[in-house]
């Protein structure tokens, strides 16, 4: 699968990938900006931004953009996280200049008076909608607890109070500094020409401002420790988050990581799965690394009845002390390596797939990975490289984080 880049001279980089078997192509916009991008005013800016970009630019009203990306069958969508916003679309090969004229045109938005106090109202609601998924709360209260004043502990929506004082101008300022060219990448694979892509973003993109948009903040982190019990009245379940720290996104320990993350607490046929899931002492138990810019984590969850929250926490405690102590097995290590080679390798089929890989690598590590090599870095893995990884970053050293109707854990 040949890989190409190029830097347009307005500093835009472009990466892409073509996959002559692939029967459709898929494009990304990625803007290097999120929530941990914010100044306390500024919390939620990022995500609102991001509703506002399909409300309208000087070329297309909120309703040509949603139809013109109808008329050509595309799939689309964007996102927000602590780093990236991203805008994307997925369609047939020969609607690629299309869907890029529309990615690209809303990227120059309006961010009309109107359409902002309008979204606003859209994005207090989901707010409110967000308050009420256990779940996602107990993810945001364990972030916030674990990184304190660190801003990856940001919220992502923001607050009520920090949306509703949010003001248009602050929006604008916002946009003005993180949305240059140097802090864009896109990402494009699937079947395409690469001189006749390369050509199109110059076009489109010809009159965007550079700037530097560089990132501040970049610190390593370690959760303060200790039990921390946010009460949630109304609630049937007990949320518990175990998180410890963990590899930054730059590191190559990150494939040690992930693999004992798979061998801990997969879905199926890890550790927490047989001490936990199957018993059936809780609805559902995991255990994922989450790796950003210079600073990561690690985290072990489960859900369970109030009653049984703290007898399923000393579980816990026994599995990670267990893993910390005598490693993970041979036969657990080569478990959890074929289920990631499974997965590495069902994601390339897809072109959407590859465009989030390639990009993702190139974003985090200025590389590009192809699958083979991914491959090669998980197999790599081994007993001794987990023990590194253990030794450097403690998976027992806890912040244990309980959301829900238990008043208090220990």
């Amino acid at each position: 699968m040949p890989f190409q880049t190029h830097r347009l001279p307005n500093g835009l980089q472009l990466i892409g990938e073509t996959i002559p078997s692939s029967r459709s192509v898929s494009v990304g916009f990625y803007v290097k900006t999120g929530s941990r991008d914010e100044t306390p005013p500024e919390s939620g800016v990022s995500h609102f931004l991001e509703h506002m970009l399909f409300k309208g630019t000087p070329r297309r009203t909120a309703l040509d953009v949603n139809r013109d990306f109808d008329r050509i069958g595309a799939a689309y969508n964007a996102y927000t996280s602590e780093e990236i916003t991203a805008y994307y679309a997925a369609v047939l090969p020969e609607y690629l200049p299309t869907a890029v004229d529309i990615l690209a045109d809303i990227l120059r938005p309006s961010l009309r008076d109107d359409d902002f106090t309008t979204e606003k109202n859209v994005i207090l609601e989901e707010i409110k909608m967000y308050d009420d998924q256990p779940g996602s709360m107990a993810w945001d209260n364990a972030k916030r607890i674990y990184y304190g004043s660190h801003r990856l502990g940001n919220s992502i929506l923001g607050t009520t109070e920090s949306v509703t004082a949010l003001t248009r101008d602050l929006m604008h300022d916002y946009f003005g500094r993180r949305y240059v060219t140097p802090n864009i990448l896109v990402s494009v694979a699937g079947q395409f020409d690469w001189p006749e892509f390369v050509t199109l973003l110059e076009q489109v993109t010809a009159t965007w401002p550079t700037g530097s948009g560089v990132r501040t903040g970049l610190i390593s982190h370690a959760g303060p420790g200790g039990v921390h019990a946010v009460t949630k009245e109304g609630t049937s379940q007990e949320h518990v988050l175990c998180l410890a720290s963990s590899v930054p996104a730059e590191s190559m320990l990150r494939y040690s990581a992930t693999t004992l993350a798979i061998a801990v607490g997969d879905d199926s046929g890890s550790r927490l799965h047989w001490q936990l899931v199957d018993p059936g002492h809780v609805e559902s138990a995991s255990c994922g690394v989450d790796a950003s810019q210079a600073c990561g984590l690690l985290g072990t969850s489960y859900s369970c009845d109030p009653e049984s929250a703290q007898a399923n926490l000393d579980i816990v405690r026994k599995v990670l002390g267990a893993v910390q102590k005598q490693n993970i097995t041979a036969e657990e290590l080569t478990q959890a390596k074929n289920k990631i080679a499974s997965r590495v390798v069902r994601s390339s089929e897809r072109a959407s797939g590859r465009m989030r890989a390639i990009a993702g690598s190139w974003l985090y590590n200025n590389e590009y990975s192809d699958p083979d090599l991914e491959l090669a870095r998980y197999d790599a893995v081994s007993l001794d490289s987990i023990r590194d990884y253990l030794n450097q970053h403690p998976i027992d050293a806890l912040t244990v984080v309980g959301y829900g109707p238990v008043e208090s854990l220990k």
